[in-house]
């Protein structure tokens, strides 16, 4: 069976309701069918307005210092490139998130299939609700919800496990190339 290869797991954290609020970025890069790189990033959104604190926990005071994620990108792209796809819990939402911020910030992401955990949790084990906290319980993976590296790793952790029990990722041959 071949392994799921060379995927990039992500996970954004908003400050507000609009998609370039980004504050926080859990990436986990996974190769070879296993991790190989997690790493967390504190965001400074283009604007102090934080009304989702409750839920992530993080502040303006927080991220203040923080870089903007132009300034972060060369480090992001570097993991995007590398990757033949990538994967998020509800990806729409991630999707939506690191398309608005690369287009506030005049940047263009490398072009990757996204897939989606909640569907891949549907269609492998039935798995109803499919919050990612239901998922995990399900499948025993460690959760710190809302915290963006422990999401992405649980990402991660779920298209890994897929792939292991038959799930493939349809990747389009100039995709599978790059």
């Amino acid at each position: 069976m071949t392994p799921v290869n060379r995927f990039l797991a992500l996970d954004f954290e908003t400050a507000s309701r609009s998609r370039t609020s980004a504050c926080a970025l859990g990436l986990v890069a996974v190769s070879d069918n296993g991790i190989v790189t997690a790493e967390t990033f504190l965001i400074r959104p283009p604007r102090p307005h934080f009304e989702f604190t409750h839920i992530h926990g993080l502040t303006w005071e927080d991220v203040r210092e923080a870089p903007t994620f132009a300034e972060l990108w060369p480090r992001i792209s570097t993991y995007l490139e590398q990757a033949d796809f990538l994967v998020a819990h509800n990806a729409p939402f991630d999707q939506g998130v690191l398309g608005r911020c690369c287009e506030h910030y005049g940047l263009r992401a490398p072009e990757r299939p996204f897939f989606c955990t909640v569907q891949i949790a549907r269609r492998q084990w039935g798995i109803y609700p499919t919050r990612l906290p239901d998922v995990c319980a399900q499948l025993g993976i460690a959760l710190s919800h809302h915290d963006a590296g422990s999401d992405a790793r649980a990402c991660a952790e779920i298209a890994l496990r897929a792939g292991r029990e038959g799930w493939r990722p349809v990747l389009s041959p100039r995709a599978a190339d790059s």
